[in-house]
């Protein structure tokens, strides 16, 4: 059978042109933010939008039409690239995490991340009960439509607080530790809600897709703790050998695909997966963390901002300019905000932890972000949301996400670092480099 053709002229050259654009655009806008004291996430969400429907697409729909062909091959080749990039970042940010601290505040990050997803998710499925039927597709069930409000309502984008975090320099924060620690918590019960839900709005769920998705849940995290951790710890024992850097980069590189591809071949969003390579990198002593200073300093600087931007050039924020759709994206932001952060917030009251801390993590927990428009896009494709509620919901994703800086600068400016942050801080300064910018001692770096 003869090969494939290779992927035509004119298509690898649209391909290369949007990369370069949208990454100029992500750096720039990034480094904006940057200055008017917001991270680089803000910005790099923004070159999205700029270049998606919103700005370009409304402003020079031609140029749009050729730069961005609605085409799937093409817009493929951009999911591509942009889905590694998510897969990488979350890993490198698994390597961050403190988990000793995640073992002993385990408590504390559960208690934090039921909260902070019952109640959006109550508060979510009653709007959506008694939302007018006009906003409901064809004939779509009622109940399902109900259900994928609150899912929507109640997720968490973990690699938006992850982007948030690092560029606020406060992962190795205990509190950073801690909304890391919660937002997995959300992820996981957000992606299995996701897929029940949008099994009932397709072919109708049993409780047989309910039970194989928690018992595949629950191997996943038994062969993390049980296989897979002593094998990786003994893999890069034989990296340490080598005098180069390569095969530890590699082998890191190796350890966050599979696992990301093992989460997703369960069902489950790969991100998930990654995040699990992470930790398991993360806590493998052998690792010579300053041997994957290069591999975080191009994921970050490169592979995330490109990611963040491809994941705005689906908004389009024009059809706001009707009153209906812009009223019920002002309830819908209500709804979001007040139920995810009361849960955050309450949740951390009952774990005893103070005031500040409590609010900054309802602040961080509030961001959706990315993972939020993924969900509306599940929505959209399996016909439980229209032009309109997508649209909306994506606005409530990038509104929470630009909420989360201040509120995180404002509550960790009143929270004191300990010796044990600091220390923490330093062990990350070699993974992250000898050109770093951050500065353990400070919160919004």
């Amino acid at each position: 059978m003869a090969p494939p053709p290779s992927i035509a002229a004119h298509a690898l050259l649209v391909f290369l042109l949007q990369v370069g654009l949208l990454l100029s655009a992500a750096l720039l806008l990034g480094r904006l933010a940057h200055r008017f004291g917001m991270p680089a996430v803000v910005g790099e969400l923004c070159a999205g939008v700029f270049f998606g429907p919103t700005v370009l697409g409304h402003l020079a729909p031609d140029v749009s039409a050729w730069l961005l062909p609605r085409t799937a091959a093409q817009f493929h080749l951009l999911d591509a690239i942009g889905q590694i990039g998510v897969v990488l970042f979350v890993g490198v940010t698994g390597i961050e995490v403190d988990f000793g601290l995640v073992r002993r505040k385990g408590t504390v990050a559960l208690r934090v991340g039921f909260a902070g997803l019952v109640i959006p998710l109550a508060a979510g499925v009653v709007a959506g009960l008694v939302a007018p039927r006009s906003l409901l597709t064809g004939s779509m069930n009622r109940e399902a439509f109900a259900l994928f409000v609150g899912v929507a309502m109640c997720v968490s984008a973990l690699p938006v607080i992850a982007k948030t975090l690092s560029d606020m320099n406060l992962l190795h924060r205990n509190i950073g530790q801690l909304t890391m620690a919660a937002g997995v918590v959300d992820d996981v019960a957000g992606w299995l809600l996701l897929s029940i839900v949008s099994a009932m709005a397709t072919s109708g769920v049993h409780g047989g897709t309910v039970v194989s998705s928690v018992v595949l849940l629950a191997i996943a995290v038994l062969v993390t703790a049980t296989v897979a951790r002593p094998l990786v710890r003994g893999v890069f024992g034989r990296c340490q050998r080598s005098p180069e850097n390569g095969p530890t980069i590699a082998t890191a590189v190796l350890v966050i695909v599979l696992s990301a591809a093992a989460t997703q071949a369960m069902g489950f969003e790969a991100a998930f997966g990654a995040f699990l390579g992470g930790l398991l990198i993360g806590s493998a002593n052998t690792a010579d963390l300053s041997r994957l200073a290069p591999l975080r300093a191009v994921v970050v600087s490169v592979f995330a901002p490109l990611f963040f931007a491809t994941a705005g050039l689906r908004v389009d924020l024009t059809i706001l300019t009707r009153t209906v759709p812009l009223l019920t994206s002002v309830v819908a932001l209500l709804i979001a905000v007040a139920g995810k952060f009361a849960g955050a917030y309450l949740g951390a009251l009952a774990s005893k932890l103070t005031r500040w801390e409590a609010l900054a993590l309802a602040g961080g927990m509030n961001a959706r972000g990315v993972i939020q428009i993924v969900v509306a896009t599940v929505g959209l494709r399996v016909g439980v949301l229209d032009t309109t509620t997508y649209t909306i919901v994506i606005l409530v994703a990038i509104t929470t996400s630009l909420m989360a800086p201040p509120i995180l600068r404002r509550a960790m400016s009143r929270i004191l670092p300990t010796e044990e942050e600091a220390e923490r801080g330093r062990a990350l300064a070699v993974f992250r480099g000898p050109h770093s910018s951050a500065n353990p001692g400070s919160e919004a770096a």
